[in-house]
């Protein structure tokens, strides 16, 4: 039976986000991107063991983190779409205070989109999902839809080949800004419906997201690259923190997927998994408050 849309009077995403951040007192997202080639002792090479990782990797870092994302490709290579099911469902009764984001960019417009958001939504039962805005705000709406439903755009990616199309200027939008910006701008104020967008920004350029969280005061910046792809945690807390006129913070979500999945290549690798994970917590933790 596919989940329902969240209904008004239930939680939001963003009231998830703030609840999750003050019970477990973190920043840090755990990324869920299980390589069975890169799996720890006697789960190594084996796809069929998808779930029983993650699940392990769930709880064993569910009172660490802020939210969790698993990135619905590492499943489907391995036609483990039922394994991610199961996961959806143990992480919504394992950890019910968590929220989770579907890492799945998509990106559609019409009749296509809504089939998308009914898989993120319905049939995954995410709390979020990360989208490309690239096809216009005709490929972001059908997720607008789902009261409560976050959707997160990309935005400033780490990746080298980003400064192909995100870093270039706009000449037909007054101030000719730089394509990012307009996207913060957008996701900022007339795109953001449902008061649940936020935005994609990659750990590796502190500079950018610091110009991001200019131009999107409130919104949340999902920000992927700590640990194994070289993000500075602490420059990523500085540029992204920041006091909003009502004293709340506007809220980040630093993932780690690789250092936390694999910090250990043993039996014992849940285990690291957690050490890495409340290590990375405090980092973040730390930067907030210098």
């Amino acid at each position: 039976m596919l989940a329902q849309p969240v209904k008004s009077g239930l939680m939001t995403f963003l009231e998830q986000l703030s609840a999750a951040a003050a019970r477990n007192q973190s920043l840090l997202c755990v990324g869920l991107d299980p390589e069975p080639s890169k799996f720890p002792g006697a789960l190594k090479g084996h796809a069929d063991k998808i779930y029983d990782f993650c699940a392990a990797i769930v709880d064993a870092t569910a009172d660490t983190v802020i939210a969790f994302k698993p990135q619905i490709a590492y499943f489907a290579a391995h036609r483990a779409e039922d394994q991610l099911e199961r996961l959806m469902q143990h992480m919504r009764r394992t950890a019910p205070q968590v929220p989770i984001i579907l890492d799945a960019k998509r990106g559609d417009i019409g009749s296509t989109a809504q089939q998308y958001a009914i898989e993120a939504f319905e049939r995954y039962g995410a709390d979020a999902v990360t989208l490309s805005p690239f096809m216009g705000f005709d490929s972001v709406q059908p997720y607008l839809a789902y009261h409560g439903k976050g959707a997160f755009l990309l935005c400033r990616t780490s990746n080298p080949g980003g400064d192909d199309l995100q870093n270039q200027r706009l000449a037909s939008v007054p101030g000719t800004p730089l394509l990012y910006e307009h996207i913060a701008s957008l996701a900022q104020g007339p795109w953001n419906l449902n008061g649940q967008l936020g935005l994609v920004v990659g750990a590796t350029y502190p500079a950018e997201i610091e110009r991001v969280r200019a131009l999107a005061p409130t919104l949340p910046l999902l920000i992927p690259g700590v640990g194994a792809q070289g993000g500075d945690a602490v420059a990523t807390v500085r540029a992204g923190c920041r006091r909003q006129a009502d004293g709340s913070q506007s809220p980040i979500i630093v993932s780690s997927s690789r250092a936390i999945l694999y910090a250990s290549s043993n039996d014992d690798f849940a285990a690291a998994a957690r050490r890495e994970a409340l290590k990375t917590r405090a980092v973040l933790q730390q930067a907030q408050t210098d």
